[in-house]
């Protein structure tokens, strides 16, 4: 899975901040943990697909939080659509 898309300044870290950008239509690419629990990305990987964006799949919530450099675990992380040039 390529979490080094992650390396980017337009990520969101965290399921409110993911769910947010999903209602907007501001997401571009989801990425959610494995090991998460299923009652916090369930729906979150039910809207993606309902709206036509990727899902990717990290092993775990360290590696996601550590592909988003964040000092700790993440379940769901998403690049939001860049707006302006």
């Amino acid at each position: 899975m390529p979490l080094n898309e992650l390396a980017v300044p337009n990520r969101l870290v965290g399921v409110r901040s993911v769910r947010r950008a999903l209602q907007s239509g501001n997401l571009r690419k989801l990425f959610l943990a494995a090991d998460a629990r299923a009652s916090l990305v369930e729906d979150l990987e039910k809207m993606a697909e309902e709206a036509g964006i990727k899902v990717e799949w990290a092993d775990s919530m360290t590696i996601l939080g550590r592909a988003c450099a964040i000092g700790r675990g993440a379940a769901a992380a998403g690049i939001a659509i860049r707006k302006g040039p």
